[in-house]
């Protein structure tokens, strides 16, 4: 059996210029690699008859975040809290917490300010412009 590797973490949005301008601005994210897919073939392998995806990939540090807005799009699936089965969210590590927070501009939606868990691990949990769940963590 071939062993899987790491390649990207994926998150579905309604509007990709939008979501790109939000994760390259709030997480100093360099320039997004864009492109777009469509066919038979890409339409099979999503399950979506007639399928096209505009994609957004963020590369940095070894990881890949993926943004991604479907033609036709599918009903929302936002999750409004994370502990909803099924809600995902994308986890991103900044070396002081503190200061992210400081300087997030203010229509960023934040569900609490920094905090720490039982475990030492300092979080913070943040919403793109789609709804989606962002957790900004400081190991320590």
């Amino acid at each position: 059996m071939t062993s899987p590797a790491p390649h990207h973490f994926g998150v579905t949005v309604a509007d990709l210029d939008r979501a790109v301008e939000f994760y390259r601005e709030t997480f100093d994210l360099g320039p997004a690699e864009r492109f777009s897919v469509s066919g038979e073939a890409f339409a099979d392998g999503v399950g979506v008859d007639d399928a096209t995806g505009r994609f957004a990939h963020f590369v940095f540090d070894g990881a890949r975040i993926e943004l991604v807005e479907y033609d036709p799009d599918g009903p929302d699936a936002t999750g409004t809290a994370v502990n909803q089965p099924g809600a995902k969210h994308l986890g991103l590590a900044v070396d002081d917490l503190d200061a992210f927070y400081a300087d997030l501009d203010p229509s960023v939606e934040t569900v609490s300010e920094p905090r720490t868990t039982e475990s030492g691990t300092r979080i913070l949990f943040v919403r793109d412009p789609e709804g989606n769940l962002v957790e900004v963590l400081e190991t320590g």
